[in-house]
């Protein structure tokens, strides 16, 4: 789960870069638009991953055994 939630920020990470850099969506292009469905699925599960993402914030601290 860990792999997958990192690869889905990284994913939202480059998206939001093409976007700053030449103002060119990714995601949008590859899925139909901003609007379509899959587009705005793959911006929620990418959301979720950032969230799900915070838990490495908080396990840093612990020691592994």
């Amino acid at each position: 789960m860990d792999t997958l939630a990192l690869v889905l920020v990284i994913i939202g990470a480059l998206n939001w870069g093409l976007v700053s850099l030449f103002q060119y969506d990714l995601v949008a292009s590859l899925f139909g638009g901003s609007d379509a469905f899959l587009s705005r699925l793959v911006y929620g599960l990418v959301a979720l991953a950032g969230i799900y993402c915070i838990k490495f914030f908080m396990d840093r601290d612990r020691v592994k055994e």
